[in-house]
């Protein structure tokens, strides 16, 4: 589909889903980290007109990485009426789950809570206004090889962009006039101290986890396969223990 077309089709989608509620939604809530996913995700919703509330969430954000959320932030407050923006800081709230669970540290687990902690504040300015949860992950990262964090940035009520490869999102970004900072930046998920990158935690580009998701025959099929086979856990519906009757 041309870009175009898919720009107005995501956004009718939307809109669709969330006139076809039981109790329609008043508000689309989302998180934006200052990447082309959420800056597109936001931007797809703020079209729709419904009200879009924009959380910038840092845990001891990388500077750069918190000055590209601002920037998109008022991008998007000067470009639509209907967009909300608020900053949420949650590094003292981080601090104290931390050192809560100091006798059960661990820098993964840690990494992943920043996103749990994350979804958790969504969701609870989600039910101040009536709203729902609009997820950011594309296609190669939640339905390819998983890589988002289970009932953190993977909880969410509906995915816009969950069908886009990669270069779909840039391109989306691209039509979109995205600012070209967020278009240039090197993909992260933003939960680390060091800034690691995407790339950097996958040991692949996404140009080469798109290959390979796409094309049998890809000389790095094997480790596409590799990863996505340690994620599929939480690709795949949860495990129920059934009871014969």
């Amino acid at each position: 589909m041309e870009v175009k077309k898919k720009i107005v089709f995501i956004k009718d989608w939307i809109s669709n889903y969330v006139n076809s509620m039981p109790k329609k939604a008043e508000s689309l809530v989302i998180g934006i980290s200052g990447g082309i996913d959420s800056s597109v995700s936001s931007t797809l919703c703020a079209m729709t007109g419904i009200k879009t509330i924009v959380l910038t969430m840092p845990i001891k954000q990388q500077i750069d990485q918190h000055d590209l959320s601002l920037k998109h932030q008022k991008w998007l407050k000067d470009k639509f009426d209907n967009v909300e923006e608020y900053t949420v800081p949650l590094d003292e709230l981080f601090n104290s789950f931390k050192s809560s669970l100091s006798e059960f540290d661990n820098d993964h687990g840690m990494a992943n809570s920043r996103a749990r902690l994350r979804m958790t504040t969504l969701y609870q300015v989600a039910s101040a206004n009536n709203g729902i949860v609009v997820g950011t992950g594309n296609k190669i990262e939640d339905f390819g090889v998983g890589f988002f964090t289970k009932y953190g940035d993977g909880g969410v009520d509906i995915s816009p962009i969950g069908d886009c490869n990669k270069s779909d999102v840039w391109e989306l970004g691209k039509e979109l006039n995205i600012l070209r900072d967020i278009i240039e930046a090197a993909p992260t998920d933003g939960l680390w101290d060091d800034g690691r990158t995407d790339e950097g935690q996958l040991g692949m580009s996404y140009k080469e986890l798109e290959e390979a998701m796409n094309n049998e025959n890809s000389n790095n099929r094997d480790k596409y396969l590799e990863i996505r086979k340690a994620n599929l856990h939480k690709m795949e519906a949860i495990p129920v223990c059934k009871i014969p009757k």
